[in-house]
């Protein structure tokens, strides 16, 4: 498994702690260092490479803000902040992602798999082959090509692989953003399915594995297009 080199720029001990706790949780994160001041976090990029930045903006000397001016961070970035003031200057720096303080591991987890799967798109030609989704109290890994179809439950989804079933409160629209739609297709409010495991289609009607799965109108037109296009 790739494992990406992370640090933590955070002035306030609390914070600090609380942020590596979160990432020391996620196994493709790989914590290298802390800094509680942004200044010698400048001076460690300047000669060191890092895939992943948790950095807070409200700092002595040197702002968050200011280290994301002051030179080119090839990484991932994602913002650790109390103040929403500073957002929009956020993604014009070309942040990853803004958390508010005090955010919940669930929000966290969805920051880093939108970094993860940027690192994936910049390091490789290749598309992800899995994702991590919290389940009880831990991560598990789920293989994209063994995904045969997602389905929901009130506040739950139920992923359904090809050896066992999965329950998160991860919702369908993280899904879709951090799996391509050409390997599983959001079909239903209540149904996500893998491409390549569909047996056959019939009256808006989708077989799959023993199940027979809806497509709705809403998202019929866009799972046509991508299972009619051309590899």
């Amino acid at each position: 498994m790739d494992r990406y080199s992370c640090i933590i720029i955070e002035d306030e001990p609390l914070a600090l702690k609380r942020t590596s706790d979160f990432v020391n949780k996620i196994p493709f994160l790989n914590l290298i260092d802390t800094f509680d001041n942004a200044l010698n976090a400048l001076y460690y990029l300047k000669s060191n490479k890092v895939d992943l930045l948790f950095l807070d903006i409200n700092m002595d000397e040197l702002s968050g803000i200011e280290l994301l001016e002051s030179t080119k961070i090839d990484g991932q970035v994602i913002i650790t902040t109390a103040y929403q003031k500073y957002a929009l200057k956020g993604y014009e720096l070309n942040v990853t992602d803004y958390l508010l303080k005090p955010f919940t591991f669930d929000r966290f987890l969805k920051a880093v798999n939108k970094a993860h799967e940027n690192l994936v798109s910049h390091n490789s030609d290749s598309q992800p082959d899995f994702i991590f989704v919290k389940t009880e109290y831990r991560l598990e890994k789920i293989m994209l090509n063994e995904i045969v179809y997602i389905e929901g439950m009130r506040d739950y989804r139920r992923i359904h692989t090809t050896n066992k079933k999965v329950m998160t409160l991860q919702n369908f629209n993280e899904f879709e953003k951090i799996i391509p739609a050409n390997i599983v297709c959001r079909v239903h409010k209540s149904y996500m399915v893998a491409i390549n495991k569909i047996v056959s289609i019939e009256r808006n009607r989708i077989k799959i594995a023993d199940e027979l799965i809806p497509i709705s109108e809403t998202y019929k037109e866009v799972f046509f297009q991508i299972i009619h296009r051309k590899p």
